[in-house]
C-alpha cells in the first residue's frame, strides 16, 4: 500500500510504511500549504527544478535527516547550504529499500531565485511499495511521454495550470501518452495566473478512463 498526501502546490509526500518520500517540498510561503516544514518529515527529498516554488523547504527538511536528490547543479546547491545530498542527472536511477527512483525529461527552465543555474529540469517515476508513480515537475507537453507511459503508471501528478506549464488541454493529451491508471493535477490555483478548475479536469480525466482524484491540500489517495 502506498499513501499518497498532496500538500499543496506540486508538494507530494508518498510513504509505503517504511519509506517517505517528498517531492517538491515548497511550503513556506505556500498560500495553499496543508503542512509547514515542522510538521513533515522524509528520508528522500526530491526536487525536479531549482524554481523557488519546487526546491521550497529542501535545505530545511534535510537538516531534520533527509537527503535531497537531485540534479548535480541543484545537489550541490542544497550542499553549500547545508543539506546532505545525492546528486543525480537524467536517466539515473537510484535504489533504496522498497523500490527505486529515475528522472525523466520534463520541458521547462531550471534556475535558483539567487539567478544560479539549476540544470536541466526532470520529472521523475517512483516504485515505491509496488506502485510506480510519476511525478512530471513543470513540464509542457511532449510526445516523449509515451516512453514514460511503458514503465507502467499506476499514478500521475500532472501540472494543469497553464502559464508556466501545460493547461488542462494539454494534459488530458499526456494522459493518452502516459496510460496512468489515476491522475492527480498539481502545480494549480496556488497564484492567480495558474487558476484551474481541478475537479472538472478529475472528471473529463474519467471520461478518458483514467482515475481523476482533484485532492484539496491535506488529503490523502491510499493505493492498495
Amino acid at each position: 500500500m502506498v499513501e499518497v498526501r498532496y500538500l499543496g502546490h506540486s508538494a507530494v509526500l508518498l510513504s509505503d510504511g517504511k519509506t517517505r518520500i517528498l517531492i517538491d517540498p515548497f511550503l513556506t510561503g505556500n498560500p495553499m500549504a496543508a503542512a509547514g516544514v515542522g510538521e513533515v518529515e522524509a528520508e528522500l527529498i526530491l526536487v525536479t527544478h531549482a524554481h523557488g516554488d519546487h526546491f521550497g523547504d529542501s535545505v530545511a527538511l534535510s537538516k531534520k535527516g533527509g537527503m535531497v536528490v537531485s540534479t548535480f547543479e541543484i545537489a550541490t546547491y542544497a550542499e553549500k547550504h547545508g543539506a546532505k545530498s545525492i546528486p543525480m542527472n537524467l536517466g539515473g536511477t537510484y535504489r533504496f529499500e522498497g523500490g527505486w527512483l529515475k528522472w525523466v525529461p520534463a520541458w521547462h527552465s531550471s534556475s535558483f531565485p539567487d539567478g544560479t543555474y539549476g540544470g536541466m529540469p526532470m520529472g521523475v517515476v517512483v516504485e515505491l511499495g509496488g506502485r510506480r508513480l510519476y511525478h512530471a515537475g513543470d513540464t509542457a507537453l511532449f510526445s516523449d511521454m509515451r516512453l514514460i507511459g511503458e514503465l507502467g503508471l499506476d499514478l500521475a501528478f500532472l501540472p494543469i495550470g497553464d502559464h508556466f506549464t501545460m493547461d488542462p488541454e494539454d494534459a488530458l493529451k499526456a494522459l493518452e501518452l502516459l496510460r496512468p491508471k489515476r491522475v492527480v493535477p498539481i502545480h494549480y490555483n496556488t497564484f492567480p495566473p495558474i487558476r484551474q478548475d481541478g475537479e472538472a479536469f478529475a472528471q473529463r480525466a474519467r471520461k478518458k478512463g483514467v482515475e481523476g482524484h482533484a485532492l484539496k491540500p491535506g488529503e490523502v489517495l491510499r493505493l492498495d
